[in-house]
């Protein structure tokens, strides 16, 4: 049924059908669903959790997963049924409309015979086994004190307003029955009690990103919000599901990189190719930082890209530092000469002797060298033109002591070789302006 999904064959192969085993098949969560969306085994690596916490983006699925994660349990589908059940939402408004109501919600994922009956006035729904799901807000944290369950679904756990004191409230419920469990779905924010639970051992942690559903989302969807918000940090919370956070001693702030985007560079008078060589290109090396930079008339320098690469050989980044060069009509390529330096000029001129090479050595350390970088971009004189994530997870994870990885911030260094070189160092005249 997947693959017929994603072929799009999933009308044609339904017809095919008799209608009883294409209502069967149509409720078949197992076959429908995708790896991702199914309950951690210990064959996943889920071991014996008390907590799912899935993580998605918009779209992802995330709602069907938690939903048949339910309908499961009140069944009976995966073992004893579970009693009682808690259903935990930001507000008593959608616990109806998305947790029980919606599209995805819990009466959609039943067959008409197993379906449970909706209980508006008492917020619960009863199954036919007598599994009662009993509804609560989060708003309203002591609503919770009292109740029990033998399972808990919390549905966009990070938005709740008294998340911590909601979800306290209902641990103290969790004692019904041998194993208590409770599933978590959410779009990732970097809130202190997601924090928690990442760090908790009894945590199992799904991510799903919104592409993966894509073939049940509108294509004008996937056109204009994935394609305009991908990589941005918005887009990596609600799209990829990932959580995006500063860390406190960064240079650099995710908010102020976010306000510095734009589409594209306009005109630019100068342009570079920064070069961080890595000592060796041995597996788990050090990464070749390669970035782009440009000036425009007005003094603005405009970060154009981020080809910085792990495991290549000399002669493979040599061949994409030349490549970045002439896509976009570079003036120059920076290169860091205190790691394997002059070795780069020796490669650039193996692939092409007619790219012009100005060396530069670090006589500071990475901290000392990127403060001033950082302070152009406070004082709003750098600009991202268009999104580079792998390159702004390094400068919001730099701070006093590096990385917090403990690796070499290559993409960074690039990043701080090219601004200096177009705004800190030596003006040069007779600028040429074109666009990028």
């Amino acid at each position: 049924m997947n693959a017929c999904w994603r072929t799009g064959r999933l009308d044609a192969a339904i017809a095919a059908l008799s209608p009883e085993l294409a209502q069967f098949l149509l409720h078949c969560w197992p076959l429908l669903g995708r790896p991702a969306q199914m309950a951690p085994d210990k064959a996943q690596g889920g071991g014996d959790w008390t907590i799912w916490l899935m993580l998605g983006g918009r779209g992802a699925g995330k709602t069907r997963a938690g939903a048949e994660w339910v309908r499961a349990l009140a069944t009976g589908a995966q073992g004893p049924a579970a009693g009682r059940i808690a259903l935990v939402a930001e507000s008593l408004s959608d616990l109806r409309e998305v947790m029980v109501e919606g599209v995805s919600g819990l009466l959609a994922v039943h067959p008409r015979h197993e379906r449970p009956q909706w209980e508006p006035t008492r917020r619960r729904l009863v199954w036919p086994n007598g599994a009662i799901a009993q509804g609560f807000s989060a708003d309203d944290p002591e609503s919770l004190r009292g109740p029990q369950f033998d399972a808990a679904w919390c549905d966009e756990l990070a938005k709740w307003r008294y998340a911590e004191a909601a979800f306290d409230m209902l641990q103290f419920g969790l004692r019904l029955g041998t194993h208590p469990r409770q599933m978590v779905t959410t779009t990732p924010r970097p809130t202190a009690l997601i924090r928690r639970l990442l760090a908790d051992p009894r945590c199992a942690v799904t991510r799903m990103a919104t592409v993966e559903n894509a073939v049940h989302l509108a294509p004008t969807f996937l056109e204009g919000v994935v394609g305009r918000y991908a990589g941005t940090r918005l887009g990596r919370q609600e799209l990829d599901g990932d959580l995006v956070e500063d860390r406190p001693d960064a240079l650099w702030r995710r908010a102020a990189i976010e306000e510095a985007r734009e589409d594209e560079a306009p005109p630019l008078t100068r342009i570079v190719v920064a070069v961080d060589p890595p000592a060796s290109s041995r597996k788990g090396a050090d990464a070749c930082g390669i970035v782009a930079a440009g000036l425009d008339g007005e003094g603005m320098v405009h970060v154009l890209a981020d080809e910085s690469a792990q495991g290549l050989t000399p002669s493979q980044w040599g061949a994409r530092v030349v490549a970045l060069h002439h896509r976009l009509a570079a003036d120059r390529v920076v290169v860091e000469v205190n790691q394997g330096g002059e070795m780069v000029r020796t490669i650039l001129a193996t692939i092409d002797d007619g790219v012009p090479v100005s060396e530069v050595r670090a006589t500071r350390g990475k901290w000392l060298r990127a403060e001033p970088v950082a302070a152009l971009y406070e004082r709003g004189r750098v600009r991202h033109a268009g999104a580079f994530p792998a390159l702004e997870d390094e400068m919001c994870d730099f701070g006093t002591g590096g990385l917090s990885s403990g690796r070499s911030p290559d993409r960074m260094d690039a990043l701080v070789w090219a601004i200096t070189a177009l705004a800190l160092g030596p003006k040069e005249t007779a600028p040429r302006v074109r666009r990028v």
